[in-house]
């Protein structure tokens, strides 16, 4: 039988590839169109969390396959900063400081 941990573990890590595909369909296409960042930003904070959470419960696997997910949802965050141009604008910031 399939413990809790087990089966929370397996979700995580097809969520880990599911995230990844994003990324990979996200930097074939580079461009941003109908994503919210601050709902990947969520999920992203919320998998930082599990890090601290699973090892309370004594959830090793769960603990495992929450950094694969947590790494992916890192890349994608950055990936959807990168080609949103955010990184632009701040470089344009840098650049320029009279504009601030």
């Amino acid at each position: 039988m399939l413990s809790p941990d087990l089966i929370n573990a397996s979700f995580e890590i097809l969520g880990a590839i599911f995230v990844l595909n994003h990324c990979k369909v996200l930097y074939r296409e580079k461009t941003v169109a109908g994503i919210s960042i601050i709902s990947v930003a969520y999920f992203l904070l919320w998998g930082l969390y599990n890090l601290f959470y699973y090892p309370h419960l004594n959830q090793s696997w769960s603990f495992y396959a929450a950094i694969t997910i947590t790494i992916a949802n890192t890349l994608w965050v950055i990936l959807l900063l990168k080609y949103s141009g955010f990184f632009n604008r701040f470089k344009k910031v840098v650049d320029y400081p009279e504009i601030i």
